[in-house]
Parts: C-alpha cells; sequence; structure tokens
C-alpha cells in the first residue's frame, strides 16, 4: 500500500498572505490524519514564506501518522530536524531564492555534503530520503553514501501524461525498481494530481509514499479538505473496501 503524505505548505502560504492564524496549519494537519493521510510534510525554507520553524516545533506533537521535513541541508535547516526528530527528512537540492523544487540531486557532484547530513540524521534515528532524478548513475550513488531512499522527482512524468504521453511512467518504474535493487525504498513527489496520480501508482512498483500538497490543497478549494484526502487515498487503492 502506497502512504499519502500531505503537504501543508499551501495552506501555510495562504494564512502568511493575510496574517493571523487563519487557517490554522495545527489544525488542518490534524484533520488531514484524521481523513486517513498516512502523513504529514513540510518544507520550511530560510525566508519562512510558508511553513515557519515554529510551525514545524508546533507540528511534531499532533502528528501521529508520519512527519516528513524537506529542505536543503544547510546548518539551521539540519539543527532543526535535530530538535524536532521526524520519521524521515527529504533532502533536496534546491536553495533558499528556489521558488518550487524543481530537479534532483546531482549526488556524485554533492557527494561530501550529503555523506554529511546522511551520517548525522542517522545517527539521530531519522530517515534520509534523496529527492533525485530517474538517473541510474545517481540513483545508485545515492545508495552508495547511504541513502535510505530516494523521492522521485516527478514533474517530467506529470508533464509527459498532460499531453497525452502514459509512456511518461516509464522512466520512472525503471527507477524505482534500480533503486529497489541497491536496497533503497522509493518515494515520489512533485506535480502529481488526481488526473495523473493512480496511473503513477499502478505502474511504478516498491512505491513506498507519494507526498502531495499544491494539487491537493488547491482541489480542497473545490471539494472539500475531507473528500480531496479521500479521492487522492482512492487513487492509491489506500482506502479499505466497504
Amino acid at each position: 500500500m502506497t502512504r499519502l503524505s500531505v503537504n501543508v505548505n499551501k495552506i501555510a502560504t495562504l494564512r502568511n498572505a493575510r496574517g493571523g492564524n487563519t487557517p490554522d496549519v495545527i489544525e488542518a494537519a490534524r484533520n488531514i490524519q484524521l481523513f486517513g493521510a498516512q502523513g504529514i510534510t513540510v518544507h520550511p525554507r530560510p525566508d519562512e514564506r510558508h511553513i515557519r520553524y515554529a510551525d514545524v516545533r508546533e507540528l511534531k506533537p499532533v502528528i501521529h501518522t508520519e512527519f516528513n521535513i524537506e529542505g536543503y541541508p544547510s546548518e539551521g535547516f539540519l539543527q532543526l530536524v535535530l530538535e524536532v526528530c521526524p520519521e524521515q527528512v527529504t533532502l533536496v537540492p534546491d536553495g533558499p531564492n528556489v521558488l518550487t523544487s524543481n530537479a534532483g540531486w546531482n549526488v556524485i557532484a554533492e557527494k561530501k555534503l550529503l555523506t554529511t547530513a546522511i551520517a548525522t540524521m542517522q545517527k539521530a534515528g531519522i530517515r534520509v530520503s534523496l529527492f533525485t532524478s530517474t538517473d541510474q548513475k545517481q540513483i545508485e550513488h545515492a545508495a552508495t553514501i547511504g541513502a535510505d531512499r530516494i523521492e522521485l522527482y516527478t514533474e517530467p512524468y506529470a508533464e509527459g501524461f498532460a499531453s497525452g504521453n502514459t509512456d511518461s511512467v516509464i522512466p520512472f518504474a525503471r527507477a524505482a525498481a534500480f533503486a529497489h535493487s541497491c536496497g533503497m525504498q522509493v518515494n515520489a513527489g512533485h506535480d502529481l494530481d488526481l488526473n495523473n496520480l493512480q496511473h503513477f501508482a499502478e505502474n511504478v512498483p516498491y512505491l513506498e509514499e507519494v507526498s502531495i500538497g499544491h494539487a491537493l490543497v488547491s482541489d480542497a478549494l473545490y471539494l472539500g479538505l475531507e473528500q480531496a484526502v479521500k479521492q487522492y487515498l482512492n487513487c492509491l487503492n489506500a482506502l479499505p473496501s466497504n
């Protein structure tokens, strides 16, 4: 069963646009779990333009599923992760001025940085996932430096699927199988939505978890948060049959 982790960054973006605490990120995370999601994801950035470091600290006590914190392994980010001690940290290559994650790691070029970060997190008992492309050389090096998982960057799949190319899933299926053969588990995320998620999940083996935020929160504007979560779970065949 592939797990759904909901990224609540966009809820924080809406709150920050007006000030105050509406919508309440903490209450949203409680409800998302109540509605069946198996995890909560956040991506705190140094400018705190959506999720704030304080949010991360306040979320930890209310998350009873899985807490996944994404970010670039700067000193401040790693200190926050060690303080909060989530179940998983996902290391992404985008620096502070990047709008959203738009590429996987060049693991070979960043070997020293990533090796140190992975060892530090694992020593604290935190599972480490690296945001990667489908390039098997990069995936192989992720395994070599000790990553527990990879998270496949799925925008190329989403773009291909939207243009009618259902075969755009094939490189991701091959990458997932290769990562599994290297001893790593597989996550995925970026631009997955209600249109393309089921096809992806049906065709990519060993898929442990998908992280979805922007599309799910956008759908919640029309469907309501509970129905949005349940429809994404249905795409993953994660809801029990009646």
